[in-house]
């Protein structure tokens, strides 16, 4: 089969790995941009703009279809493509036009290029901006396609997206009920508050993950690995040897370079548990069938005679997410890709998480203070209101609008921040039983369960009901 092909520079994306990997034939995605204001409440003579990215598809679209429009997420909108196949799948049957639209600040959608980080740039980078830029998108989308309609009270664009991606659908759908009829969003931290929250659910879902694929001796070993490589890192030669047996890019010399390697090694946890898909992946990263089990199977078969040897079979471990591949010459725990996320999460996506005894992480308190603390010091911000997205998106009182799908696995930890039950006859949670991150936006597979197939009939369903479709 074909590679997808990106129409605007006759570039070839990547493909991706094994008989599982996603290129549909003959298919093409061709790369537009469209320019946006920075910022769209500034009322001045000189606004500044800059291009937002999108791909669009005329492949299976027939004149006066619907539109299916993947809001984008963290990360370049071509990885977004490669990874969500089900809206593919369900296109032909639709006639529809495809349409994926990169967030601000990710992959090419940079307001000031490579300054786009610095300070007194990246305050441009808000959730209501980047639902305006897609409100934008749409807009020139419907002139587009809908040129030749008089008059059209509701037009036939659904929006589609998974974790954060999905969040940003639904609110599109809440807050701009005119711009999409209705929204498949998936794996949405709906409920982004420590009023309608536990902190410690999220922890608590990736531990029971591994408890299942790598059992009770899996978990009992990750958690004396915090011990042993926090004793080992005392003396600089402990830190030498983390360094060297772990192929690390930077060499451990400080308490501060142990603090990140901590926290770097939590994040590969919870990566694994996010991705923890029944057949290979490559979605940021080349990952194998269920490598959750392959790390813990890695971990817990190998036979060591002190905390040394422990510490070599746990770098290798930790290759199963950092290195599979094995293409990559050394590990980089410096935290820089997701840099960005961060920034939202510090003002805007505040998402309270603590550890407590029963998960498989250190003992670590939600305190909002100290959380403050540390992003006004990394980016030099403060938030206001904790509760801000709470308040302006609505968190629990989504009864009060309509044409929502909002799905999640019980495997995905984001999962514990979203709806549980139908808000409303309009507003619909589907929970997916052994569900990772976003499963039922990947395109299908004969190794797929009933729960994933069933959500994505449900999905389907509520699409066919918004375009009044028998």
């Amino acid at each position: 089969m074909l590679p997808l092909h990106l129409g605007l520079f006759g570039y070839l994306l990547w493909s991706l790995h094994g008989a599982h990997s996603f290129e549909p034939a003959g298919y093409s995605l061709e790369t537009r941009y469209i320019e946006v204001p920075l910022d769209h409440l500034e009322w001045t003579d000189k606004v500044k703009t800059f291009n937002i990215k999108y791909l669009i598809s005329h492949v299976y679209h027939v004149p006066g279809g619907p539109i299916f429009v993947y809001i984008g997420g963290k990360g370049n909108i071509e990885n977004y493509a490669q990874n969500s196949g089900f809206i593919f799948d369900i296109a032909k049957s639709f006639g529809a036009l495809i349409v994926f639209i990169e967030h601000r600040y990710y992959g090419e959608s940079l307001p000031f290029g490579n300054d786009s980080f610095r300070p007194e740039y990246i305050r441009f980078l808000t959730t209501p901006n980047a639902l305006s830029d897609f409100v934008f998108v749409i807009d020139h989308l419907k002139k587009e396609m809908y040129e030749n309609v008089v008059a059209l009270d509701t037009y036939p664009i659904v929006a589609f997206g998974g974790g954060y991606g999905g969040a940003l659908a639904a609110w599109l759908r809440m807050k701009y009920p005119f711009s999409v009829i209705g929204a498949i969003a998936s794996s949405v931290p709906i409920e982004y508050s420590s009023s309608v929250s536990s902190c410690e659910c999220f922890y608590d879902v990736v531990t029971k993950t591994f408890e299942r694929y790598g059992r009770d001796q899996c978990v009992k070993t990750i958690r004396l690995g915090w011990d042993v490589v926090i004793n080992l890192s005392k003396s600089k030669m402990g830190m030498d040897f983390l360094s060297t047996k772990w192929k690390l890019c930077q060499r451990l010399t400080t308490a501060e370079d142990v603090e990140k390697l901590l926290g770097w090694m939590a994040t590969i946890y919870v990566k694994l548990s996010l991705n923890n898909y029944h057949y290979p992946t490559n979605f940021f990263t080349s990952l194998p069938a269920y490598p959750v089990k392959v790390f813990c199977d890695k971990l817990t078969t190998s036979f060591f005679n002190d905390t040394k040897g422990l510490v070599e079979y746990f770098g290798q471990a930790l290759e199963v997410y950092t290195n599979y591949s094995g293409k990559l010459a050394c590990n980089e725990f410096e935290d820089t890709t997701d840099y960005v996320y961060n920034y939202q999460l510090c003002t805007e996506l505040i998402m309270p998480k603590c550890s407590v005894d029963s998960d498989m992480f250190i003992n670590s308190p939600w305190n909002y203070e100290q959380f403050a603390a540390d992003c006004k010091k990394k980016y030099g911000v403060s938030n206001g209101n904790p509760d801000w997205i709470l308040l302006g998106y609505g968190g629990k009182n989504v009864k009060y609008f309509s044409n929502i799908v909002l799905s999640s696995g019980q495997m995905d930890p984001y999962s514990c921040y979203g709806a549980k039950t139908n808000v409303s006859s309009s507003i619909w949670a589907f929970d997916i039983a052994d569900g990772p991150h976003h499963i039922d936006l990947r395109n299908s597979d004969v190794s797929d369960n009933n729960y994933i197939i069933n959500a994505r009939r449900n999905h389907v369903s509520a699409i066919k009901s918004w375009l009044n479709i028998a």
